[in-house]
């Protein structure tokens, strides 16, 4: 396989209590945090392209821009999905989009960059 725009990824999640804001330090609500919203987020692109690298690639986290725009409750569904929607050499842009039962309640853009993991952690550990 290889990277092409249109790869896709969906994932279903239940919000439980160590997925709100209190729980993760990023508020006093006890509703979806907002760094959870992300870490699906991301976790979507990841899958999304999986297939697709060398056994020796990763593709790293760049930029993030999230909108998150309403609260959801504990034990909602979570409905998240990742599209690749470009991609510049190593650079890989996706389009990122959270929905629970009342619809939409994230949207962004994650940027990730294809990396030969070995040397990645080589200079990451080097520093």
């Amino acid at each position: 396989m290889t990277l092409e725009a249109g790869l896709r990824a969906t994932a279903e999640h239940v919000v439980k209590e160590s997925h709100t804001a209190i729980a993760m330090g990023s508020g006093d609500v006890a509703v979806l945090a907002t760094p959870q919203v992300l870490a699906w987020c991301e976790q979507a692109t990841v899958d999304s392209i999986a297939a697709a690298l060398a056994e020796t690639e990763s593709a790293v986290g760049m930029r993030v821009r999230l909108d998150h725009v309403r609260a959801t409750p504990v034990g909602a569904s979570v409905h998240v999905e990742a599209e690749l929607s470009r991609v510049e050499g190593r650079r890989l842009t996706f389009e990122v989009r959270a929905a629970d039962a009342r619809g939409e309640i994230a949207t962004g853009q994650v940027i990730r960059v294809i990396v030969d993991r070995d040397r990645f952690l080589e200079r990451a550990s080097s520093d």
